[in-house]
């Protein structure tokens, strides 16, 4: 879904995040585009504006990796920024697929965690795994499948984040951080595919090419039947399976939170021993008296 010119729109798209006041230049009034303009990225970093527009536009194609440098300080990018500037920029060619199968020494790690939600996501956010406290949590969503499409297209995501914008930000965010990792992996192109076809949103963001990953944070939910509920979340790598994370939340001891976490634990418990008394054989006696 990128275009043949991605450094140059990666360029262009991190320039126009920077006010000319963020790096010391004087405002000069209404711009008819925003952020900086090429001349001033060239003068700041140091070399031609002519070469700086070749890079851009994509007619020069071995930058140097001091020109790099100059461009990543001059644009205020972060370390993850960088990291995706050189690898768009010097061809770095990434793992081509992603490992999709969750390894049954870390199932049995995170069904271990009784008192917390674990699940395991891989490259594209898709949930390979998840324990029965992180199911119950995201009970309310049609399905839980892929964190991305839950924000941007299922309804609910509106409800249940209590920040939405900030939530829908930090994951396209995470996306464009794994894209940078794995630059020829099938799922991230085709959730990027669909997203950009089904929600404007996700379109508007992804234009923004913040690369973001997100290792922690806290999140404020509203959960249908705990009500508010604020988590701290973080995101352990798994090394055995580069690209997949093992996300675990935590509530402040003491907190209302924690009392909701262990709410959602009785109601978790409650989910599996419902299931563990249903008979499969009267559950498909009653699906074919109801068709």
């Amino acid at each position: 879904m990128e275009s043949k010119n991605e450094l140059g729109d990666y360029l262009r798209a991190r320039r126009a995040a920077v006010a000319p006041a963020d790096v010391g230049l004087p405002d000069d009034g209404p711009r008819r585009v925003p952020g900086l303009r090429r001349d001033e990225v060239a003068l700041l970093a140091g070399m031609s504006t002519d070469y700086y527009i070749r890079l851009e536009q994509g007619r020069e194609r071995h930058p140097s990796e001091q020109v790099l440098r100059a461009i990543a300080g001059t644009l205020r990018l972060d370390a993850a920024a960088t990291t995706h500037l050189f690898r768009l920029a010097l061809s770095t060619v990434g793992t081509e697929a992603a490992p999709t199968t969750v390894a049954p020494e870390l199932l049995r790690l995170m069904d271990g965690m009784r008192d917390a939600p674990a699940f395991v996501v891989g490259v594209a956010q898709d949930v390979l795994a998840a324990n029965a406290m992180a199911r119950e949590l995201y009970r309310g969503f049609a399905r839980y499948d892929n964190l991305l499409r839950m924000i941007f297209l299922d309804p609910f995501a509106r409800e249940f984040y209590a920040d939405w914008d900030r939530a829908a930000r930090i994951a396209v965010g995470n996306l464009r951080a794994s894209s940078s990792q794995f630059p020829q992996d099938e799922r991230i192109e085709r959730v990027v595919g669909e997203l950009s076809v089904r929600s404007p949103a996700f379109t508007g963001l992804w234009a923004r090419y913040e690369v973001r990953p997100r290792t922690h944070e806290d999140k404020h939910f509203r959960h249908p039947r705990v009500g508010e509920i604020r988590l701290h979340f973080e995101a352990l790598a798994v090394t055995s399976a580069p690209g997949q994370h093992l996300s675990v939340y935590s509530a402040e001891p003491g907190s209302a939170s924690a009392d909701a976490l262990v709410l959602l634990g009785r109601l978790s418990e409650q989910e599996a021993a419902l299931t563990d008394l249903t008979d499969p054989e009267e559950e498909a006696e009653e699906g074919e008296f109801r068709s």
